[in-house]
């Protein structure tokens, strides 16, 4: 678990390319273990415009772990234990749709899951829960999102946008990606989920930021390519760091008046008595004890 320091109530998660922030001060990292193992990496905190942020890059500091292999319930679990009440996800993304190019931004407001072998609850063992995720991002952190990308004259996409998440780590295939075109999938990406699960189970408001590196393989000529991807990829971390920058004290204004962070208050269809003596309540007490705690 975390050690007693000052509750920090927003966080970045960064994907491919996005290994730390810029422009964060009074830089700290703590190290936290988890019911559920140890996140992808310690913890980043600073601050950013006097605004304290919590920073993780999922894949590990030197990018070595695959997005099957990510332990996302730790991922989440620590920084709920931090305090944390808002996420920006940031994911590298292949474009699904010729009007969204390498370089634009999407801020996507579905996500369809076509992942195969990954935990996506933190519930089981004796306590059942569903919570509601049929709009799996917190709109009104996507508006603020929105409206950052449209002040710093970010090319975006943010209506009607949808995240196809796949198992990979290979690449689609030509037939995968005419049909996932057909579908209207806008954009194609490996980590969001269940990353965006665990984090509305763990009520923290939950947005992403898919920043588009290439045509995925569905553009003739333009294939995916590491050495493309790599390049579009600087220059999406260069204009990705303006944006953290202007977005951080935006979002510590806001206030959640959304559903996110109540997410939980009737998902659990468990009796209450069962729940506080079921095996999984000791480690879910973080999530539970809003509404189970005996007094």
């Amino acid at each position: 678990m975390a050690k007693q320091i000052e509750p920090v109530k927003i966080a970045v998660i960064g994907g491919s390319g996005i290994t730390q922030i810029s422009g964060i001060d009074s830089v700290t990292e703590v190290y936290i273990d988890t019911p559920f193992g140890k996140p992808s990496a310690p913890i980043t905190i600073g601050t950013i415009d006097g605004v304290r942020v919590a920073f993780l890059p999922r894949h590990g500091k030197n990018h070595t772990i695959l997005p099957s292999e990510i332990n996302n319930r730790a991922n989440i679990y620590a920084l709920k234990s931090l305090g944390v009440e808002q996420i920006i996800s940031l994911t590298a993304v292949g474009s699904l749709q010729q009007n969204i190019k390498p370089k634009d931004f999407v801020i996507p407001e579905q996500v369809f899951d076509k992942t195969k072998n990954r935990i996506n609850t933190f519930f089981g063992n004796g306590i059942v829960a569903h919570i509601g995720f049929a709009d799996p991002f917190c709109n009104d952190l996507r508006d603020i999102i929105h409206k950052g990308v449209t002040e710093l004259g970010i090319q975006h996409h943010f209506s009607d946008t949808i995240y196809l998440c796949i198992e990979g780590p290979q690449f689609s295939t030509r037939a995968e990606s005419k049909i996932h075109q057909k579908n209207g999938f806008s954009v194609v990406g490996m980590t969001v989920l269940p990353e965006a699960k665990l984090a509305r189970e763990a009520e923290i408001c939950y947005a992403n930021i898919a920043l588009v590196t290439d045509y995925d393989v569905q553009k003739i000529g333009e294939e995916v390519a590491v050495e493309k991807v790599l390049e579009v990829m600087e220059y999406n971390s260069t204009t990705c760091a303006k944006l953290i920058k202007l977005l951080i004290p935006k979002v510590a204004e806001r206030q959640t008046k959304c559903n996110c962070q109540h997410a939980l208050k009737n998902a659990v269809q468990t009796s209450k008595d069962a729940v506080t003596i079921a095996p999984a309540y000791k480690d879910l007490s973080l999530l539970l004890d809003k509404y189970f705690k005996k007094n």
